[in-house]
């Protein structure tokens, strides 16, 4: 798959799911649930434990498309593609790792939070911004800075949740990432994982919706 033909599904899906967790036991169980609940693009931060083998195992079905999160070293960048991750996202911008990744011929989604970031994050050849950390203002931040700069392709993930996922969008984001609000770390913790699948049907339908203007 080439960069842009990730872009291209990440955009039609509208979602992804990212798990962040420390606890082996429930790691493929919790993805599990989550693709039960309908998403199609998956990410392993690569803190959890054994991260590159669950994106190759993830990674060999056709039905699905793995990213590898929490990108900081060339090195793991590599390793991550090796695995069969598609899509290698950072919670900072790092020219290396943007370079890498076109090297490899995946797509990158770096960590970016003012304009002057995403711009350069942009310059560098990455295909899509991950805003990180989320502002206060939210949807409205992403709106004022696609007013002078409507080429960058923004993904919020930080806070993002159910009630506020279509507010993202109607703004111009390009798609949206979803974390604690589908892996609930209470839910984690008790083993919850229809929960999971629940709340996986649920965020879909948000980001679904026709999109409400006015």
């Amino acid at each position: 798959m080439t960069p842009d033909a990730f872009v291209q599904e990440f955009h039609d899906a509208k979602a992804s799911a990212i798990l962040r967790t420390d606890d082996p036991d429930v790691i493929r169980p919790a993805m599990d649930a989550a693709i039960k609940g309908g998403f199609k693009i998956i990410e392993f931060t690569l803190t959890c434990p054994d991260a590159y083998e669950h994106i190759a195992h993830y990674a060999q079905r056709d039905d699905l498309i793995v990213g590898a999160g929490t990108v900081l070293s060339v090195e793991q960048a590599q390793r991550s593609v090796e695995a069969g991750a598609r899509c290698l996202v950072s919670p900072v911008m790092d020219r290396e790792i943007i370079e890498t990744a076109n090297r490899l011929g995946v797509a990158c989604m770096p960590g970016c939070h003012t304009a002057t970031e995403m711009f350069e994050a942009h310059r560098a050849g990455a295909q899509l911004c991950k805003l990180f950390p989320a502002p206060g203002t939210g949807p409205t931040y992403v709106k004022s800075i696609l007013a002078p700069m409507p080429f960058l392709k923004i993904v919020p993930t930080n806070g993002v949740h159910q009630n506020n996922a279509q507010s993202y969008l109607k703004a111009g984001a390009y798609a949206v990432g979803f974390t604690t609000a589908l892996f609930d770390p209470n839910d984690l913790k008790a083993y919850k994982f229809d929960s999971i699948e629940a709340r996986a049907r649920n965020l879909l339908d948000a980001v679904r919706s026709p999109l409400v203007t006015s």
